[in-house]
């Protein structure tokens, strides 16, 4: 599924306030409301994310400061207003997703 890098605020140095958005149908067809959290392997790293109340309501987003960690060190973070990366979020098991690349077929 396609997950658009998502940030809250002012871009942030220390990751904080990034995370990824997905849309509603893969969050209704991925995603169980009965998860607390889900595991992404981001790069080489698993990182533990909560499920928030809003992203079953109308904030499908996953916010990590280690996502935006990452995004930051592959220079994909901050971007330019309205351009945020691309990836592809696979699912990989049970609430467990992996992170791949920046996409190319899309802007």
């Amino acid at each position: 599924m396609k997950a658009k890098g998502w940030h809250g605020g002012p871009a942030s140095g220390s990751g904080a306030g990034y995370g990824l958005r997905i849309s509603e149908a893969d969050r209704d067809a991925h995603f169980d409301p009965e998860w607390p959290s889900v595991r992404i392997k981001v790069g080489t790293k698993w990182v533990a994310v909560e499920v928030s109340l809003s992203f079953w309501e109308n904030c499908p987003e996953l916010r990590s400061k280690e996502i935006g960690e990452y995004m930051l060190d592959q220079g994909l973070a901050p971007w330019p207003k309205g351009k945020p990366p691309v990836f592809e979020l696979i699912p990989d098991g049970d609430a467990t997703f992996k992170l791949e690349g920046q996409r190319s077929d899309c802007p």
